[in-house]
Parts: C-alpha cells; structure tokens; sequence
C-alpha cells in the first residue's frame, strides 16, 4: 500500500521539480517580494539585505564542501572500501538493503549531523555495488536518517540553551540537556522513530517492473595511474608515502591532544578527521590528490546555491519576515498546543532558513516569550522547534546537496520518496508532541 502511495508522489516530483539552483532562485524573488509588499520594505533596502549577507554562509559552505571531499577521499581508500562492503554483506536481499542503510544513517546522524550525511550516502553507494535495489530509494533512504539528528547528541537548539552564556539565558536560564536531549520526549521520538523510518523505507519499494538499478561501473571509482617508463624527481615526491605519513600522524595526534583536553566532536573536527585519516591510508599524495579529483566533481552545488541561501537568510531576519511569520504562525496556540504549533512554525521557517543555529536566533525570541506567558514547558518548546528544523530538511535541497553530489543523483531522482516520509514523520512528531 505504502509503495502505491509513494508513486504518485514519485512521478509529480521526477516530471516538475526542477534543479535545486531553480528553486532557490525562486526562494529569493519570492522572499524578497514578501519583503517588499507584505512589509512595506523599500526595494532598496531589500536589496542591501541580500546583497549584504550573500556571503555570509563562506565558512559555513567551504565546512560543507571539506564534509563532501575529505568523506569521499577518506571512503575511497582500500581499507574503508573492504569495511563497507563488509558491513554491506549484511545486506542480503533488497529489502534488507533498505533497512539497513537507513539504521546506519539514523545512528550516524544521531551522533553527529555531518557525519550522517556522508556515512550514510557512502555506505548505499557501497551496499548497490554488492546488491541490485531501487538506487533512487536507497538514496533517499541514506538521507532520511537525517531526520534525527536535532534530537542527537549535536543538536543546535539544545545544546545552545544548555551553555552559559547563551543569548536567551536572562529569559530561561541555563536548561540541562536531561530537560532537552535526554529527556522522555526525545528519547521516546528517537525510539519511534528508528523503529518506523526503516519499515516505512521498506515498505515504499516499488514493484520490480518500476525499480530503478544503477550500473556498478557508475558507481566505481577510477583507479589511479600506474607509474610507467621515467620518473621524474617531482613524481617520486609525489609518490613518497613517508611525507603522507608523517602529515598524516601529525592529525592524529593533534586529534588526540584535543580529546583528551575535553574537545567536541564538531564540523572543522569531523573534517579534520576524515581528512588525516584519507591522507595516511591513502598512502601517497598522488593517490590522495586523485581521489579528491574524483570528489570535487560532485561540489558545485554547494558552491553555486549555498551563497544565494545566505541572502535569502539575511532577508528573513533582518527585515523581520522571520519573526514576522513566526508570530503569525503560533499566534492561536495555547499552553497545551505550543509546542505543536512551535513544530509546525519551525518546520515552515526552515525552508527558508536552513541552519538550526540560525533559525533558533530568529525563532527563540517568539517562542520562549510565549512559552513563558503561556505557562508552557520551555525545553519541550525548544525541542519542538528542533525537531521543526529536522523535519522539513527532508525537502529541503539545501542538505540533500552532499548526499546528492556523493551518491550521483539528482533532487527529482529522491524527493518523491522524501514527501512520503515527511508526511509520515509529521503525523509521528505531532502526535507525541500533543500526547508526552
């Protein structure tokens, strides 16, 4: 039933979605006019917010961009191929594959958000090497693990509110993750949810008529030139492992020195570990400068679209559309329905706001105000806008880019599959949001 209802869904989105870079082109008209005439904002002014903020995500992408190149250099090495074909084997038929690769991408992206999108679109290109299933499913698949992570142990929102020091503390203190993270609420989501995500990714495959397969060839990685006749001084140089190894070890022991003086698991930090980790089992730089030849292939969606998001985002929150929409989205709710109604604000606000960081500076200051007011439970309002901000990632193209970019596909090939699972995980969150 489930695989009958996902195809409509399937076919309207492979017909009329157009390229990611189209929708955020329209994202930016739209919001700019939303600016214009709903806010009475000059035109002028509008275009000194976009203009002014379109660089504002550079770190941000170049950190997005290392996530796609350091984790397609690292999984390109022999050792990680042999550990993910390994761990593929327990994939012994279709739907095994399925249920497999969304557990795995689920827990990656419980531990952290970065590391999720890559691990888990690495090991479906590594389980349809071994296996003939639905690539497009199987992707999509890989990518609905991504619905977990705000609840994870690197989620903005709670891990905010639990610093001191933080924005809000004057309002609501300092909340403990115990109240956020780890607290019934979340802990009963994450339970329902990595029990329900791989059934529901099951039960969408479609008839085997319908099934889509991908070519192993197109998935293998050219092999590296083999060294043949004269070589030069600057070749040797290249080809020396002991220059690799001696970079590579000195990663690792700063890795070392920062863990064990208390560091995080972070984005520059998940980056630097992939990529000290390809240089010394890559073995040589010219074996590691090929693979990330082949990674960078896949990048330019990050570059291109990334800056035009971070316009879109300077517009929302400085011109006060953000704050604006948000109000207006939570305006009828009360003590009992906040929390709904702070997912359902959340989950709105993220398609044009996509970074939890960014979203809860502009959200925080509605929701907490009327939580207060309200008499409602302040960390579950908190949790409620995360998990708003997880949830419509699933459609949202700005986070499918590297999953899309690794696995070779485009967003029409998965976001019809996607719907289907944010409307499932939608019915899911409300429910035990208005229940717990």
């Amino acid at each position: 039933m489930l695989a009958a209802a996902a195809k409509p869904f399937v076919n309207l989105v492979e017909k009329y979605l157009p390229d990611p870079f189209v929708f955020v082109l329209a994202l930016t008209i739209v919001v700019m006019g939303a600016a214009v005439f709903m806010l009475q904002q000059p035109v002028t002014q509008v275009l000194e917010y976009w203009g002014g903020g379109f660089w504002s995500l550079l770190t941000f992408s170049m950190q997005m961009l290392l996530v796609l190149v350091s984790g397609h250099m690292l999984a390109s090495t022999v050792i990680m191929k042999n550990a993910l074909n390994t761990i593929a084997r327990l994939a012994a038929s279709p739907g095994k594959a399925i249920v497999l690769v969304t557990l795995v991408s689920m827990l990656a992206s419980w531990l952290n958000w970065g590391f999720g999108l890559v691990v888990g679109a690495l090991f479906a290109k590594a389980i349809a090497l071994r296996i003939e299933v639905d690539y497009r499913l199987l992707v999509a698949s890989a990518y609905s693990g991504f619905v977990v992570w705000h609840g994870g142990l690197a989620g903005s929102v709670p891990l905010t509110i639990a610093t001191p020091g933080h924005f809000a503390e004057d309002l609501i203190g300092v909340v403990n993750t115990s109240d956020t993270l780890f607290s019934p609420l979340n802990m009963t989501l994450l339970a329902i949810l990595f029990v329900i995500m791989p059934v529901v990714n099951r039960a969408m495959m479609p008839p085997e008529a319908e099934r889509v397969y991908v070519e192993a060839k197109h998935l293998k990685e050219p092999e590296p030139p083999t060294p043949s006749g004269h070589i030069s001084p600057a070749e040797k140089l290249e080809r020396n492992s002991i220059l690799a190894l001696l970079a590579g070890l000195a990663g690792v022991a700063y890795l070392c020195l920062h863990f064990t003086k208390g560091g995080t698991l972070n984005l520059n930090i998940i980056n630097f570990v992939f990529l000290f980790l390809a240089i010394i089992l890559h073995g040589t730089p010219e074996r590691l400068l090929h693979s990330m030849q082949q990674a960078i292939q896949g990048a330019s969606g990050i570059v291109l679209q990334f800056p035009f998001y971070a316009g879109i985002m300077a517009i929302m929150v400085q011109s006060g559309l953000a704050r604006e929409l948000s109000q207006w989205l939570i305006s009828a709710a009360t003590a009992d329905t906040l929390a709904l109604y702070s997912f359902l604000s959340a989950g709105i606000v993220n398609m044009l706001i996509p970074s939890g960081g960014g979203q809860w500076a502009v959200q925080a200051p509605v929701v907490l105000p009327a939580a207060l007011e309200l008499g409602a439970d302040v960390s579950k309002v908190s949790m409620a806008v995360a998990w708003g901000d997880a949830w419509t990632n699933l459609i949202q193209p700005f986070w499918a880019l590297p999953v899309l970019a690794i696995a070779g596909l485009k967003a029409r090939d998965i976001m019809g599959f996607c719907l289907v699972q944010l409307l499932i995980t939608g019915i899911i969150i409300s429910a035990v949001l208005m229940v717990l």
